[in-house]
């Protein structure tokens, strides 16, 4: 998966679309990633003790990577990414202005 935890991305289709958003965990087995403030639902939660209200809480919920694109730290705009061999290690690169994203 060429987008990792951290990354800064933007979303290219969907409700959200043109958002951007910092990715906080991404799910390799289903090919989805978490960005912050984008595909919020309203959850309803019942209470957990007895004198306690029920209430609905905002989650964000995972995005498939089809849906996202990386953004270049230099240019601020979305880029793909590549790979380069440096020191003997593959590296993650930006497509666009050749800076790496490690």
């Amino acid at each position: 998966m060429k987008i990792k935890k951290g990354d800064t991305v933007q979303i290219i289709s969907g409700k959200d679309k043109n958002k951007t958003g910092k990715v906080l965990r991404s799910f390799p087995s289903t090919e989805q990633v978490l960005v912050e403030n984008v595909n919020l639902r309203k959850k309803h939660q019942k209470p957990k003790k007895g004198g306690q209200k029920g209430q609905i809480i905002e989650k964000t919920y995972p995005v498939h990577i089809s849906n996202v694109a990386l953004v270049d730290p230099k240019t601020k705009k979305k880029t793909k990414v590549g790979k380069k061999l440096v020191n003997g290690k593959f590296v993650r690169v930006s497509k666009k202005s050749g800076t790496l994203l490690n």
